[in-house]
Formats: structure tokens, C-alpha cells, sequence
């Protein structure tokens, strides 16, 4: 599998590879392991497989459900194990492109996911300050707290909920994330200069904006149901969302969108990090002619 920040190359060279490497006997198919992706209609900034690409390699776990509905890591893990399962069967291979490390982490590493207690969570939202939100986290399960960022809000209600819901403390559920069992998958990490990935992030972003990310948004805010909350809070989508109404300028939608993908990047790199299962690759041009032949070396 092949993992690393938002703009590192994953999905080209995991294209690169599964064409390639693909035969009469055995075909190469990518699950997406991204928490965006899974959404319809979320297509330019979430930097989803284009339908060519998708026509030239099976892909997985991309549209799942509908923008304006609540999807769990627990629905993730349910509908990325299933298509394991199938292409096993078949006899194909696969390469798992992560960017979302806790859906990972409950696929390759069977994660124990806790119940939803959706009365608990409806009260929880109320609350608009998720710093309080935070300290009562801290108060209940500082073992928890001490493993989430204090503005994952998301996080910090479910694990919330689950102490409540559950009467359990949410990170007794498993032994978490923390954890890096000998799973026998073979992970590839993709490192970028700090510096040239910003450069990568910056670019990608004014690409969406000149292939109509803004109409894209557009469309979804006026569609029939809109956007979930968690829908809405995707980079990009959010800050134009704040720009259509009327709060801020286009152009500082824009630089909001890079300057928080940026922080996202290093984020996600902090999370991947603490995984000491995974190979790491530092690219200094292209991703596809320097991190290929590795992959391919794997799979075989």
C-alpha cells in the first residue's frame, strides 16, 4: 500500500503501478482510503480518480454514499474489507492509497470500533465551544484526549459519545491506534521536503480552482439536502462555502484552502509517522519514475 500526505503522488503512482503491473492472470485494483472520497458529487477537490483513470484500473471505495449523508470509519472498514474480500477471491491484487490514516489503520489492522449513540451525539452538538467540549474529554478519558488534536472536533464528539453512550472510556475500545501489529502488508510512505510539497499543495489547489471547483461547490450548497457536516468541513469546500456566503473574498477562499491543506499535510505525516511498519521514500522530482520500481518489486 501506498501512503503519505495530501499532493505526495499517491494516486499516480499507484496508476502507474496497477498499469504496469496488471496481466491476462492478475489484475491490479486501488482502494481509496480517503474519507472524502467516499462522497458523491465530491469530485474536483477531493482529488477523486477522473473516469478515464477509473476505466484503466478498478477502483474501490470511492462514491459510497450520497454528500449530504453521515458516514463512520466503522462504514468504511465494513465496505473496504468487503471489496478485499471479492478481489481476493478473484485472484487479483491490490494497492490500498491512504490519506486518511484511522480508516486505514481499522482495514489493515481490524480495529475495534465502539457502537453510535446518535441521541447522545445530538446533544453533544449543541454545544458550540469544542474546547469545552475538549476539557470534558480530558476529564473523562485523558487517555483519549491525550491521542486527539484539541480542534478535531469530529473526534472529539465520538469519542464523547462512546464514553457516554457506552459508560466505557472510548479508548478502551481495542487496543487503538497506538498499536502496530505484524500484519504482513507492505507500506510505502512517500516523504517530500517540506518546502516542495507547500510548492505541490499551492499548485494542486489553483488547478482545482481552473478545472471549476467553485461550481462544484456552488452546486452541492444549492443542491435539494446540501452537505453533511462532515462533508462540509473538507479543505477547500468549506472555505468557499465561507466565501458564497459572503464572509470572505475569493481570493482569500483560495490562500485559506492552501494555507490549511498545508497544515492537514503535516498532520497526516505526523500520523503516518508513529507507524513503524512503514518503508519511507524521500522523492525529490517524480513520484512515478523514482517510487514505481519499488512498489512493482513488492507486488511481485
Amino acid at each position: 500500500m501506498i501512503v503519505g500526505p495530501t499532493a505526495s503522488g499517491k494516486s499516480s503512482v499507484a496508476m502507474a503501478v496497477a498499469q504496469a503491473e496488471s496481466n491476462s492472470q492478475s489484475k491490479i485494483h486501488i482502494i481509496a482510503v480517503d474519507a472524502m472520497q467516499v462522497y458523491r458529487d465530491m469530485n474536483i477537490g477531493t482529488a477523486k480518480p477522473t473516469a478515464q483513470d477509473q476505466s484503466l484500473v478498478p477502483h474501490h471505495c470511492i462514491d459510497l454514499v450520497d454528500s449530504h449523508e453521515r458516514f463512520t470509519v466503522a462504514e468504511f472498514k465494513k465496505s473496504a474489507t468487503s471489496e478485499l474480500d471479492k478481489i481476493s477471491a478473484n485472484g487479483d491484487r491490490v494497492i490500498l492509497v491512504a490519506g486518511t490514516g484511522l480508516y486505514l489503520t481499522a482495514v489493515i489492522d481490524d480495529l475495534v470500533l465502539p457502537g453510535e449513540f446518535p441521541e447522545v451525539r445530538m446533544t453533544l452538538e449543541q454545544e458550540t465551544n469544542t474546547a469545552t467540549l475538549y476539557t470534558r474529554l480530558g476529564e473523562m478519558d485523558p487517555v483519549a484526549a491525550s491521542r486527539i488534536e484539541q480542534s478535531n472536533r469530529r473526534r472529539i464528539v465520538r469519542a464523547l459519545e462512546v464514553c457516554l453512550g457506552s459508560g466505557k472510556p472510548f479508548s478502551s475500545f481495542g487496543p487503538g491506534t497506538g498499536a502496530y501489529p505484524n500484519n504482513r502488508i507492505i507500506q510505502i510512505g512517500l516523504r517530500w521536503n517540506r518546502e516542495r510539497l507547500a510548492e505541490r499543495i499551492a499548485e494542486r489547489v489553483h488547478t482545482m480552482m481552473n478545472q471549476g471547483f467553485l461550481a462544484e461547490v456552488t452546486a452541492l450548497r444549492n443542491s435539494k439536502n446540501g452537505l453533511s457536516k462532515t462533508a462540509a468541513q473538507a479543505l477547500g469546500y468549506r472555505e468557499l462555502l465561507v466565501y458564497l456566503e459572503g464572509n470572505m473574498s475569493l481570493d482569500q477562499a483560495v490562500n485559506e484552502t492552501i494555507v490549511h491543506t498545508r497544515q492537514f499535510a503535516v498532520r497526516q505525516e505526523r500520523w503516518f509517522r508513529r507507524d513503524p511498519r512503514i518503508k519511507w521514500v524521500s522523492i525529490s522530482q517524480d513520484p512515478v519514475s523514482e517510487i514505481v520500481p519499488l512498489v512493482a518489486k513488492h507486488l511481485r
